[in-house]
């Protein structure tokens, strides 16, 4: 079976045209999940740029959670 030759090119032509719809709709996903990652490594950055509690300040917490648990205690009737 011979085809007309306008066939083939008509056939080409499509085949390229859905090969870069494809390929640029999968460039373009690409690029978006790229900046998304991004973006979570900047709020991961933005987190972590907070000063971490020193050991003081970690001991006073803790002193003041036993002094809170002495005054209910007190509160409460319950000798120590």
């Amino acid at each position: 079976m011979n085809q007309d030759p306008n066939f083939y090119i008509i056939i080409g032509a499509f085949a390229v045209l859905c090969v870069g719809i494809v390929s640029s709709l999968s460039l373009r996903g690409w690029r978006d999940w790229i900046a998304l990652k991004h973006a979570e490594l900047d709020a991961v950055r933005q987190v972590s740029d907070a000063p971490v509690p020193s050991a003081t300040s970690r001991i006073e917490v803790a002193d003041l959670k036993e002094r809170v648990k002495k005054l209910e205690a007190i509160a409460a009737g319950i000798d120590l």
